[in-house]
């Protein structure tokens, strides 16, 4: 398998354009409203994350690359919530702050994961000051500089940006908007959809009249490529001096395209930055964007998850992303199946943990593994932790024929996933009290059961890293 997460971890990324929040309200609806004829939707989970540009580098992190941020936010409470969440997953946050903004929020209310109502708050149109020019830093530029464009008005000199950009010798990614892409003249690479294309070139197109229509783009406005990304269609790369690539469609369950352009750009910017060629990030991009479109809302797809895709390894089993799980789970529970879950960092997998998995197994007819993302392990056990990443103890413990999958949770703890399942039987290891274990309400208020097994004596990951470290680390 093709490793691109070194290569990944080598990318430095900077993202300029419309930052937003997306608030998600989920909960039960039972009843009508006896004031109006609308559903009654009774709110148990809240959830924010970053939406626009802010989801672009989101996306760009998550895939291991360093990320810098720059957009323009009000000081107000919003843009902090927005930049804690980014902080999470390492993206740095260089926002305008602007007193009188609203920092723009798009507010979703869904149930049963259909969305019932959308409520935007932002600033009256056309108010949005521009981002400057100074975000583009002298000392050590980014090479690739992403420009999402949401049309809010953060890019409204997006031509500075790109002059800028371009006398740092750094390739510009552009995601346009509107039917003016000369503004976009000089980027290295701009990613409409064809609906945006074909506002911009003023006619409806098919494969000919699209190479024909990009290749005109690219000579009057500059740019070295463009790529039209096309639903079920795929998505085709038309290159300055006429190369063409048509790459079929990679999704396999449409569940919802929030936010799959936002994954598209950073893919594409990642693994151009990480040294990739045109062709190979635009492979990348498309890949990820079949993975993106089959989970709710805006989301992000991890390189696990895209080296999966790449080499067509399906994620029906083993490793899967929160949204599969619940529909495997579904799936299973329709077919009388008793669900049984249990979590941890699982770091080095050691003896103890194989018979602690294969006990928890036999408690049910499948079993799932939640496991701390990278940074929650840090923050549980210390800086030098975890020893492998999360892909790899992934990878290692959906290869244990006692566990079925395998989904990580980047919360402190894994409650809320817990209550989405609501496994049958909740399982920890050590000596909890059932009553002291993340998710132990929900499992019980469903009619499940929370199990305490012991562990294996004389194995402990602790004392095992110590033991490979010697004595001068043991500290």
């Amino acid at each position: 398998m093709q490793d691109i997460s070194r290569a990944f971890a080598s990318a430095r990324v900077l993202v300029c354009g419309d930052l937003m929040l997306d608030r998600y309200w989920h909960g039960t609806t039972s009843r009508i409203s006896p004031e109006a004829p609308v559903p009654v939707v009774r709110v148990d989970a809240t959830e924010d994350r970053p939406g626009g540009a802010a989801n672009v580098a989101l996306n760009a992190a998550v895939l291991g690359a360093r990320v810098r941020l720059a957009g323009v936010v009000g000081r107000d409470a919003t843009a902090e919530a927005l930049e804690a969440a980014l902080g999470v997953h390492g993206v740095v946050c260089d926002f305008q702050r602007e007193s009188g903004y609203p920092t723009i929020t798009k507010l979703r209310v869904l149930s049963q994961h259909q969305q019932l109502l959308r409520c935007d708050f932002e600033g009256p149109s056309g108010e949005t000051p521009a981002l400057s020019p100074r975000c583009l830093p002298r000392a050590e530029p980014e090479p690739v500089v992403v420009l999402s464009d949401y049309a809010k008005g953060a890019l409204r000199s997006a031509h500075l940006l790109i002059e800028a950009a371009a006398a740092l010798s750094a390739r510009v990614v552009v995601d346009p908007k509107g039917t003016d892409f000369s503004r976009y003249a000089g980027a290295h690479v701009i990613t409409p959809n064809q609906r945006e294309f074909e506002a911009e070139v003023g006619q409806p197109v098919d494969d000919a009249s699209l190479v024909e229509a990009a290749v005109d783009l690219c000579r009057r406005h500059r740019f070295g490529a463009v790529l039209v990304t096309r639903g079920e269609r795929g998505m085709t790369l038309v290159e300055r001096h006429g190369a063409v690539r048509h790459l079929h469609t990679e999704a396999r369950d449409v569940f919802d395209v929030t936010g799959a352009g936002d994954t598209v750009c950073a893919v594409l910017a990642t693994a151009l930055a990480a040294g990739f060629s045109l062709h190979e990030a635009t492979r990348f991009a498309n890949a990820a964007a079949g993975i993106v479109v089959g989970k709710l809302g805006t989301a992000t797809v991890s390189v696990l998850e895209l080296q999966q895709a790449l080499h067509g390894s399906h994620l029906g089993s083993g490793v899967v992303d929160r949204e599969r799980l619940l529909r495997e789970v579904a799936a299973a529970r329709a077919k009388g199946a008793r669900i049984v879950m249990t979590n941890g960092c699982f770091d080095v997998l050691h003896p103890g943990h194989v018979a602690y998995l294969e006990e928890a197994r036999r408690l049910g007819d499948h079993l799932i593994v939640a496991v701390n993302d990278d940074a929650s392990v840090a923050r549980l056990k210390g800086a030098a932790r975890p020893v492998n990443p999360l892909a790899a103890r992934m990878a290692v413990l959906a290869g244990l024929a006692s566990v079925d999958w395998v989904v990580p949770f980047t919360e402190p703890t894994p409650a809320a996933l817990i209550a989405e399942v609501r496994p049958d039987v909740l399982v920890k290891g050590g000596d909890y009290r059932p009553e002291q274990i993340a998710g132990h309400d929900a499992v019980l208020a469903s009619g499940g059961e929370v199990r305490v097994l012991g562990f294996v004596p004389g194995h402990s990951t602790s004392a095992l890293i110590a033991r490979i470290r010697g004595p001068e680390d043991a500290s």
